[in-house]
């Protein structure tokens, strides 16, 4: 008989919302896992004793990790999404006939919580990876990632010079308050620079498709800035377009890859320049929980001097490969340590004189001979031909940078940047893809911060869900003897029988050289 299924529509008397979900499921297991009390006191202070009651802070961060958690970007989206799940509803304590929190109350409270509750949160969720031996420590991988803005670069505006009238609110009277970021403040000869490029775009000299167009412009963080989003900054990508973005800056634990440190930083600015304040935030975390860090691998992307300075300075031996123009050893001089002196090839030796700095402000060191010696040298012809003397200049962490660039040179330093490929690069990839990462909406570095520390604690938090401690239980068991010959008989008589069947394998021969 053929049966027809009819929809009544009719009102359920007696429904129990913690019935429906099953034990194995994920926001079940995560609302068991986490103590979310603390978050009470934590933002305790941020509340007046008066007044109606606000959104609960558990519900705030549970439904924000849930964004996380089921990659949801918008707020809207998320709520919607939400109010048809009975799993998300149990996890956050509501009832099917209750209705959630509004979007935008959602983007409010994002708003009013500090960046500390944020990291606090962070701080608990990865403490219990720790507990749960998912952190050794002792090797960390570091790498960043652009993180698309919530502005759009067709919107950008030029910066005016200090003093200048700003432009006006679109139907406002009043002139609108300008930011830092709207103020002109690089130098004149970046400026000059910039305008040669221009130009030159627009010339004859390039083939770059829509150069000579009479609106084409080039945006550069010197002169244009975003009027809704004064912290993002262009940058580019290699094979990717040019968009306005915010820098995530990770680092990743190599044991079973759990996010130990996350920052949002500026994406004009070299990877290298954000490693101080990374190392501060990841060796604090560290020691909070009694683990010392011993290795740091990173891409070189993170390769200067004062990086590997200050690496040695906290006895963490740093596997970066050198990047640039630097040179262990120069053709034709032979460098001695304890003098710190180099040697040419006709035995002059060229000791060292004084320090000095370049234009960007970095330090050198300056070695050179004697007028009298380079003068008198066979060898001047093809080594210093217009001028007097013979001068290297060498960077003040040249013994640093030899010392990273013989690690990288070694096995161990291969196996290392394999290591870094496969640890902190597809954690990247989970973030930017199923995280919810690929774009931010909200706006401000404060408010990229908190996304990439959401971001970063939902990650943990599936780590510890999908981390099953291995216990091997063995059991032995006495068989008597008569069972135990029994057992080998019946083995010895299926061998017999499958042995006929069996084809016999024939013999390689090998193939002529001739």
């Amino acid at each position: 008989m053929q049966g027809k299924k009819q929809y009544l529509d009719k009102e359920v008397t007696r429904f129990r919302l913690s019935e429906r979900v099953p034990p194995h499921n994920l926001y079940r297991r995560l609302a068991e896992l986490v103590d979310w009390s603390f978050l009470y006191e934590e933002t305790r202070a941020l509340y007046s004793h008066t007044g109606q009651p606000s959104l609960d802070p558990v519900v705030f961060f549970k439904l924000v990790l849930v964004g996380r958690l089921e990659n949801l970007v918008s707020d809207r989206r998320l709520v919607a999404h939400c109010a048809l799940r009975l799993d998300i509803l149990f996890f956050l304590g509501y009832e099917v006939d209750e209705e959630l929190p509004w979007h935008s109350t959602v983007s409010r409270t994002r708003q009013l919580f500090p960046t500390a509750v944020f990291e606090r949160l962070f701080d608990h969720v990865f403490a219990q990876c720790v507990a749960r031996g998912l952190v050794a420590g002792d090797t960390q991988a570091v790498d960043s990632a652009p993180v698309k803005a919530n502005a759009a670069l067709e919107a950008v505006l030029e910066k005016q010079p200090a003093g200048a009238r700003g432009p006006h609110v679109a139907g406002s009277p009043e002139e609108a308050a300008r930011p830092a970021a709207a103020v002109l403040s690089a130098p004149a000869h970046q400026l000059r620079n910039l305008a040669t490029s221009q130009a030159r775009r627009q010339g004859t000299q390039t083939g770059a498709l829509g150069a000579r167009h009479e609106q084409a412009r080039l945006l550069s963080n010197k002169t244009h800035y975003s009027p809704t989003g004064p912290d993002a900054r262009i940058s580019v990508k290699p094979g990717k377009a040019r968009a306005l973005n915010y820098l995530c800056s990770l680092a990743v634990d190599t044991a079973h890859g759990v996010i130990s440190h996350v920052q949002a930083d500026f994406a004009d600015q070299r990877d290298s320049l954000h490693l101080p304040r990374l190392l501060a935030g990841l060796q604090r975390r560290l020691r909070a929980n009694d683990l010392p860090l011993r290795e740091l691998l990173a891409d070189a992307g993170y390769a200067n001097g004062s990086n590997y300075a200050l690496l040695e300075a906290a006895h963490i031996t740093a596997w970066i490969p050198v990047f640039g123009q630097y040179k262990a050893e120069i053709d034709g001089f032979t460098y001695h340590a304890p003098t710190d002196e180099y040697t040419c090839a006709a035995g002059k030796v060229l000791p060292f004189r004084k320090y000095d700095t370049r234009v960007d402000g970095a330090w050198l060191k300056l070695y050179w001979a004697t007028c009298s010696d380079c003068q008198q040298c066979p060898l001047k012809s093809t080594c210093v031909p217009g001028a007097k003397r013979k001068q290297l200049t060498r960077t003040i962490y040249d013994a640093a940078y030899r010392r990273a660039w013989e690690r990288q040179h070694t096995r161990r330093g291969q196996r290392k940047r394999r290591v870094r490929q496969g640890t902190v690069e597809p954690v990247f990839g989970s973030l930017l893809h199923h995280y919810g990462l690929r774009r931010l909406n909200v706006r401000g570095l404060a408010g990229a911060h908190k996304t990439m520390l959401l971001t970063a604690v939902a990650f943990n938090l599936k780590k510890l869900l999908n981390h099953c401690p291995q216990r091997q239980l063995s059991r032995a068991v006495a068989l008597p003897r008569p069972l135990l010959a029994a057992n080998w008989r019946a083995g010895r008589r299926n061998r017999h029988s499958e042995a006929p069947t069996r084809t016999r394998a024939q013999p390689r021969t090998r193939k002529s050289t001739a």
